[in-house]
């Protein structure tokens, strides 16, 4: 019998998550405000049938930052032995809305610069990082369940406090595009004055600026939704800007040079994806088998910036206690392992690849 799952939005992601789904031989529905998006989804093989499905495994709902509360919950009761997950870009509010056990916040940080369902594709997420951020009564099997459907289709599962997601995210996704953005506008306005600005606007600004391609409807619920960290993280890069402007105009050509020797070193040693088996230990952590379990240690782990790169639990036949595996880099796991110390836990380490 085949799995079913529900997409709630069908659209670019949820579209994608459905044909990835459909090739793993999963049963597909779909609901949209636009009835129209379910047709063309199912034209376009992203699904099976319109509809809520009440015998749903898992739904995706990949709507406007703005609405997800209220499509999760309606979720939540259209199949109620299923759990729900989310893909937007911000986490703190949606999480804290939905105060439900069979909930965990996601965000796949995938995307194009293609609009709709047209532009899905079920290859999307391979290899892309994707966070999910549990909150505080998350159930473990939720979390565990949604988990592994997220790294069946090519994903990498990193796994965060919703405050902390939406911080880091700030940085790394909202401000840039902001950034690009602006940078666009710049150059559209500088071009009424000099008609070649944007003939010469190829190589490095297209790629700086490529993201200002995407569909600009949802920014205004993403920046409503995550003021506080856009707006740090702005004043951190208007401030970033004001030292930079003040080296060139001092003519400072070696702390200019500096700079840009540590930026692009940093820049080269952006992680590519997880260490292989052979830089990774296991830790083992016995655990009361109750809910809010993992919301703890992944938030342990976030404080003391040890990702997770995998993670397993394995529940005891007998009585309410289990075992949390977690898979971290080797050099982290003795942080890790004191911080669950301090907690009470008693973990213990285990190569993933015999010496």
């Amino acid at each position: 019998m085949s799995r079913r799952a529900t997409i709630a939005g069908v659209g670019l992601i949820g579209g994608s998550v459905g044909m990835a789904l459909r090739e793993q031989g999963w049963h597909v529905s779909g609901v949209d405000a636009d009835p129209a998006q379910c047709a063309r989804g199912i034209e376009l093989g992203a699904l099976d049938a319109t509809g809520w499905d009440s015998a749903a495994e898992v739904t995706f709902v990949a709507v406007p930052v703005g609405r997800v509360a209220a499509v999760a919950a309606e979720a939540l009761e259209a199949a109620p032995a299923g759990v729900v997950t989310d893909v937007g870009s911000t986490k703190a509010a949606i999480v804290e809305a939905i105060d439900d056990p069979r909930f965990v916040g996601g965000h796949p940080m995938a995307g194009s610069e293609q609009e709709g369902v047209e532009g899905a594709d079920p290859a999307m997420f391979r290899g892309a990082n994707w966070v999910l951020a549990p909150g505080g009564v998350t159930a473990d099997d939720a979390f565990a369940l949604v988990r592994a459907v997220v790294r069946s289709l090519g994903a990498e599962v990193v796994t965060l406090a919703p405050e902390r997601h939406d911080a880091l995210v700030a940085l790394v996704s909202h401000v840039p595009h902001l950034t690009a953005a602006s940078l666009v506008g710049l150059a559209d306005r500088r071009s009424e004055e000099h008609s070649a600005v944007l003939r010469l606007a190829a190589g490095g600004f297209r790629d700086m600026t490529r993201i200002a391609a995407g569909h600009p409807g949802i920014w205004p619920d993403i920046c409503a939704e995550n003021r506080d960290a856009i707006t740090g993280a702005l004043d951190d890069l208007i401030a970033a800007l004001g030292d930079v402007r003040r080296v060139v105009a001092e003519g400072d050509g070696p702390t200019l040079l500096a700079r840009l020797e540590a930026a692009r070193a940093a820049r080269v040693s952006l992680p590519t994806g997880a260490p292989p088996p052979s830089e990774l230990l296991e830790v083992r952590v016995p655990v009361l088998d109750r809910k809010g379990e993992i919301a703890a240690v992944a938030a342990l782990a976030t404080e003391l910036d040890v990702n997770i790169y995998d993670l397993e639990i394995a529940h005891s036949a007998e009585g309410d206690r289990g075992v949390m595996l977690l898979f971290v880099e080797a050099g982290l796991a003795d942080r890790l392992v004191a911080g669950l110390e301090g907690l009470g836990y008693r973990p213990s380490t285990s190569p993933l690849v015999p010496g």
